[in-house]
């Protein structure tokens, strides 16, 4: 056997020892990822804490992350679907404002939030962000807000803007049979904040994303 034929031998097999090297701490980082999701509870993960075990677990996944344009359009079927939202760093939009309210976020259970994101034209996904909270007295309420990305060209990064908010109480006063039809406010387009968001990590269980400020979200497949 040539040289140059062993040492291609030599160069494959240490490439795929490193792939099985890189898959073992990425499946060991996920289960402990997930495992301190839990332990925290929804409530508190999903409201501004710090948390700096959980965010160091999620900067290594960033850092072996195997695909390099996550937004790429042969990435889309692995990234487009329905999420769950287990982890934020600092907590969410309407967490944060909660937070603020002296002794009132503690009282708001918050059942579940999730993402839906559906392909849409050239460079874009429509995304519909949702919660199912209980307020005190009220009952069970739904919020959405429905929007757009834009793929960046670096194919990382996207603009999102949200062009309508819904509300709905699907258990007024904690009764099943009590509900009221859906108020949807469409936003127009002179008042359409945008912001920016990177998709930093993927696979078929897991998303991470990260807003402007490094606020970073984890999501789980639903």
């Amino acid at each position: 056997m040539k040289s140059s034929d062993v040492c291609f031998l030599q160069s494959m097999e240490v490439e795929h020892q490193d792939m099985v090297g890189d898959d073992a701490t990425r499946f060991a980082l996920k289960t402990e990822l997930l495992q301190r999701v839990e332990a925290l509870g929804l409530q508190q993960a999903l409201f501004p804490s710090d948390e700096e075990p959980i965010d160091a677990i999620v900067q290594q996944l960033e850092k072996i992350n195997s695909i390099p344009q996550l937004l790429h359009p042969n990435h889309l079927p692995t990234l487009l679907g329905n999420w769950q939202l287990v982890y934020a760093s600092r907590g969410t939009v309407v967490t944060r404002q909660l937070a603020s309210i002296p002794n009132f976020g503690g009282t708001i259970n918050i059942k579940r939030v999730w993402q839906r994101l559906v392909a849409g034209c050239t460079r874009k996904i429509f995304a519909s962000n949702g919660a199912f909270l209980d307020l005190p007295l009220l009952g069970e309420w739904r919020l959405q807000a429905d929007g757009v990305w834009i793929l960046g060209a670096d194919e990382k990064t996207a603009k999102v803007t949200f062009d309508s908010f819904s509300m709905q109480a699907t258990k007024l006063f904690s009764r099943e049979s009590w509900s009221f039809p859906e108020l949807k406010i469409s936003v127009l387009e002179f008042f359409r904040n945008q912001a920016e968001w990177t998709t930093s990590y993927l696979d078929e269980e897991i998303r991470v994303g990260r807003g402007a400020t490094g606020n970073l979200f984890v999501f789980r497949r639903e």
